[in-house]
């Protein structure tokens, strides 16, 4: 009985034997299509690395030289501030203090100006009334030497005729007056000539009359 299970176990032993190399075999397959399906994607995501990596560096690259040029500026602007800083330092203590001090002469002088501007002003306003005074009494001189000049006969008829005479006002009058008397006596005078002369000139022809009769 036992020889007969172990025989009838032999055959179905070599059958199992069978089946499960096939299995294996397609195993083997499988793995190696996964393996090369694994090693294109591993090839591609390098390829793709590759190229990202490559960017990266062209992106560093630019980066790096804009960077150097953005420190190139801060050290052209740093040196421009430190140059500023130092002309600003000169002014401050060479500059500033002879501001202050010029400012200080301006202050002094308007001081003095402010105090002796009225004094100024009011010897300016002297001078100048002087001065007006003086070319009023020029004027009148002027007047009086054209007036001197005038003969006798026209500085009469400017005193007795108009208003414009240099002559005071009491010479006016008394001039005026004489003229006044004067033109009445050569109006009596005149008149007396005529009336003298009407009176003859009918004694006259009183006697021519009587002579005649």
């Amino acid at each position: 009985m036992a020889s007969e299970r172990v025989d009838n176990a032999t055959p179905t032993a070599e059958r199992h034997g069978q089946t499960s190399v096939r299995p294996l075999s397609q195993e083997r397959s499988a793995q190696t299509g996964d393996l090369s399906a694994a090693f294109a994607s591993i090839s591609r995501r390098t390829l793709r690395y590759e190229h990202q990596i490559k960017d990266l560096e062209g992106r560093l690259t630019v980066n790096m030289s804009n960077s150097r040029a953005i420190s190139n500026l801060l050290q052209e602007v740093l040196s421009g501030l430190h140059q500023s800083q130092r002309r600003a330092d000169v002014a401050l203590n060479t500059t500033v203090p002879h501001i202050e001090q010029s400012l200080a002469e301006d202050l002094d002088a308007l001081s003095y100006l402010d105090g002796h501007l009225p004094r100024v002003q009011q010897q300016v306003h002297d001078i100048r009334h002087v001065y007006d005074r003086g070319r009023d009494k020029a004027r009148e001189l002027i007047a009086e030497l054209e007036w001197l000049d005038t003969p006798l006969s026209a500085r009469l008829r400017t005193i007795i005729f108009t208003s414009n005479a240099p002559v005071s006002s009491q010479w006016k009058a008394i001039v005026r007056t004489l003229f006044a008397l004067a033109l009445l006596a050569c109006i009596w005078i005149a008149w007396i000539t005529l009336r003298g002369a009407v009176r003859a000139h009918r004694q006259r022809l009183v006697w021519g009359e009587r002579l005649m009769s």
